[in-house]
């Protein structure tokens, strides 16, 4: 029996992509709405998933859900599957009274409270037959809200790795000189939008520890502009070491040139992509025990985990790398090795082939 699943995304990312088309080469029949403009629209085409070019334009988008709607109608689909918060709500909308089977992404810890009514429109919804959580962090999350009464059963959540390819992590290591790091520096890159969660600044309080020989330079990779942040960095002893890339399309490539890769992170990261394009590379992981970074890096193996919300901790772990060089070459080596054996994207493909398996048998018993 060929299993049709209607995926519902606003275009993904490269592991969602490569999913898709392992699916559909698998035999899976995959209809995908993504907008015509992004990137994966034509990738996925060219791969021989159906697409469709639609566009996700709010929480509760009236002419897709109608158009939703009428796709469900006309096609024999047993399994839909939402990827973003916004498809969720509109997906739960579109398959109201009738019998798809429904599974929903949840790819960040926390945000999801019984007392707020958004939740119990998205991820708390009875209608929701699966929550696919890319870490063990997040499902544990669900499997610990309370009151217990209003959770749904366990096996409702379940953890699927969001698996990567050494094969795509192959481009040159980016000069870091234009940026103003001079070649012999030991460089600390951080990939990240500026949110109070992301811990920047605990990260630049760090380097406050740092000794003043210490040739550590910090690399701030995304959006990062903030008159505070600035401030924060002016007011320490190692301004001139601290520099910004700002937002760059080929961040993997410029973090392949650092020798540790760092993600401060406070609270609520899954299964943080940054860092797993790091390992990738070989670059050895200093990150904090938020959600499920620790998952990603075996502390002392493969990298470093130290305490979240604690400078003098993350300060502790690049100082530990920096004053030894083989440990921090052992581990960006291990890093590699962790990647390309347990985060696979060969492994995502047949544990979500399997869950569609599962319902679409399950729909027609």
């Amino acid at each position: 029996m060929t299993i049709k699943v209607l995926c519902l995304t606003q275009g993904g990312d490269r592991p969602t992509c490569a999913t898709f088309v392992g699916l559909q080469q698998q035999g899976v029949h995959l209809t995908v709405i993504c907008p015509g403009t992004h990137p994966n629209f034509e990738r996925l085409r060219a791969g021989g998933v159906e697409v469709l070019d639609l566009n996700v334009k709010g929480n509760f988008d009236r002419p897709l859900i109608r158009r939703l709607r009428a796709l469900l109608r006309e096609r024999d689909f047993d399994v839909v599957h939402a990827f973003s918060s916004r498809t969720v709500s509109n997906g739960l909308l579109a398959v109201r009274g009738r019998p798809e089977k429904f599974v929903a992404y949840r790819g960040i810890v926390g945000n999801v409270s019984f007392l707020d009514p958004m939740s119990w429109l998205r991820f708390l919804s009875p209608r929701i037959d699966r929550v696919v959580c890319v870490c063990d962090a997040i499902r544990d999350y669900f499997l610990n809200m309370r009151p217990a009464w209003l959770r749904g059963p366990d096996s409702k959540y379940l953890r699927i790795y969001k698996g990567h390819s050494l094969d795509w992590y192959q481009d040159d290591p980016v000069d870091l000189r234009q940026f103003g790091i001079p070649r012999d520096a030991f460089v600390v890159g951080v990939v990240a939008n500026l949110r109070p969660r992301k811990g920047i600044d605990d990260l630049v309080a760090a380097t406050h520890r740092f000794p003043a020989d210490a040739n550590i330079h910090v690399l701030l990779i995304g959006h990062m502009e903030s008159s505070s942040l600035r401030a924060q960095i002016a007011a320490g002893p190692h301004a001139e070491r601290i520099h910004f890339a700002g937002y760059r399309d080929d961040a993997p490539a410029v973090v392949a040139a650092c020798d540790v890769k760092c993600l401060p992170s406070k609270k609520r990261e899954g299964l943080p992509r940054s860092v797993i394009e790091a390992m990738a590379y070989g670059v050895a992981p200093v990150v904090t025990d938020s959600g499920g970074s620790p998952e990603l890096v075996v502390d002392g193996e493969s990298g470093l985990v130290v305490r979240s919300a604690d400078p003098d901790s993350l300060a502790a772990g690049i100082l530990r790398l920096y004053n030894d060089r083989a440990l921090c070459a052992r581990m960006g080596q291990a890093a590699r090795r962790r990647i390309a054996e347990r985060f696979r994207v060969e492994d995502t493909i047949s544990q979500t082939r399997a869950l569609y398996s599962e319902l679409a048998a399950d729909e027609s018993g």
